[in-house]
């Protein structure tokens, strides 16, 4: 099997495994992709919270950036934790200089157990300029009340606040329900043509972690691979609920889920 297609990854590690980076590159081999990285931040972290995060210099981020699709040009770009106005400004020159047409936003604000991971300066300058340039942004509910300083209880409330994300530039939105009291996960993918609910029953677990990495990082892959956007993101929302449902159970806190559900191993490896 040849990788169908490059993607290039702009995120923060994540020491335990099961975001991040980390996640990312799983999710994006595990359906068949190249994976390529940008690290914004090491973070030391495990399936009960975040312990530490440290930068990795805004000029440095750009470099990764740039050297890497010097070299080997990315079909997508993805783009998760960025946590400070100084690298957010970074990447979007770098992006500027590269020229990527299809790029996944996934505006990493809170992790899984609560730790806010961006500043003010930060969320501004990502609601004015970055939603912008990107193909796609994918907020669960609390980072959709921050971006739209909007409080979200219902179907309803996820429109309006897909609504407001639209007026502030972006092209396609996916609010993701998950954080919805529902034995039914709804999520809402908005353009200016359609919107379309992607209904599927809630798995009862704590391990979710990495659940938006891998999300973002799926859509990434598959609409890299000449999929519509809509499509990229119905097939990896199965691809998240399948790994959910088949999660490995490991750590105290929120789990990670199992990256490797699409995998069969061939005979000669066994």
């Amino acid at each position: 099997m040849k990788p169908k297609s490059k993607i290039l990854i702009i995120a923060g590690s994540d020491s335990s495994g099961g975001a991040g980076i980390q996640a990312d590159i799983k999710t994006i081999t595990a359906l068949g992709s190249y994976a390529m990285t940008a690290i914004t931040a090491v973070t030391s972290q495990n399936t009960s919270g975040v312990k530490s995060i440290e930068s990795i210099t805004p000029k440095e981020i750009s470099s990764q950036i740039e050297f890497t699709c010097k070299d080997i040009k990315p079909d997508a770009i993805k783009i998760g934790m960025l946590h400070s106005f100084e690298i957010i400004n970074a990447v979007l020159k770098s992006l500027n200089k590269i020229r990527a047409k299809k790029i996944i936003l996934d505006p990493v604000m809170v992790a899984k157990g609560g730790a806010k991971l961006i500043d003010n300066r930060s969320i501004k300058i990502l609601k004015s300029k970055l939603i912008k340039k990107v193909s796609l942004i994918t907020p669960n509910i609390p980072e959709a009340e921050i971006l739209t300083k909007t409080k979200i209880s219902s179907i309803e409330d996820m429109i309006s606040a897909a609504r407001i994300l639209m007026d502030l530039g972006a092209k396609n939105v996916l609010i993701k329900g998950g954080h919805l009291k529902s034995r039914i996960m709804k999520d809402i993918f908005f353009n200016k043509n359609e919107i379309s609910i992607f209904k599927n029953k809630k798995i009862n677990t704590k391990n979710t972690h990495g659940t938006g990495c891998t999300l973002s990082s799926a859509i990434a892959t598959y609409y890299s691979c000449g999929k519509t956007l809509k499509k990229s993101c119905e097939m990896s929302i199965k691809y998240v609920n399948h790994s959910i449902g088949t999660g490995p159970n490991y750590g105290k806190g929120h789990g990670p889920i199992n990256h490797l559900s699409t995998i069969n191993i061939n005979k000669k490896f066994k």
